[in-house]
């Protein structure tokens, strides 16, 4: 099974980030700029938090903030698991499906977001790893 490394390596798309201090319309612009469900909240290169559009619905709009007027930090899940790049993309879909996320920051060695994993990577990549198993099936069965 492919390892996180191996799916990033294929993924040419740079990292979408706010800092916590941003305001939330600026995290949604980011967001819509980039047509992603989440960005990663850095402080410096420090993770701090992941803020989704889940994150928005239910802490800004509920509650009757305003985006403009609300930093990022007020709203962000601020205790964010995340993954390392030796991790399966198994691993990562029980993860996933067991924490009902939908997005995992990936970090290296040294503990630098490198990137991040979607539900959406993650069942691309199992469908494709199962259409090469089949393949390789009706390979060996009429061959």
């Amino acid at each position: 099974m492919q390892t996180l490394r191996q799916l990033l390596a294929g993924k040419s798309r740079p990292l979408v980030t706010v800092s916590p201090d941003d305001p939330v319309v600026h995290a949604l612009q980011v967001m819509s700029d980039a047509n992603v469900g989440a960005v990663l909240v850095l402080d410096g290169e420090q993770l701090v938090g992941i803020l989704s559009e889940r994150d928005y619905a239910r802490k800004v709009i509920l509650f009757g903030k305003a985006s403009k007027d609300t930093p990022v930090r007020e709203i962000m899940s601020d205790k964010v698991l995340y993954v390392s790049l030796d991790r399966t993309v198994d691993e990562c879909m029980a993860i996933m499906t067991e924490k009902h996320f939908r997005h995992l920051p990936v970090l290296d060695d040294d503990g630098k977001v490198v990137g991040v994993v979607s539900i959406g990577d993650v069942v691309k990549e199992t469908i494709c790893a199962q259409q090469f198993i089949i393949q390789q099936m009706e390979k060996y069965i009429t061959g």
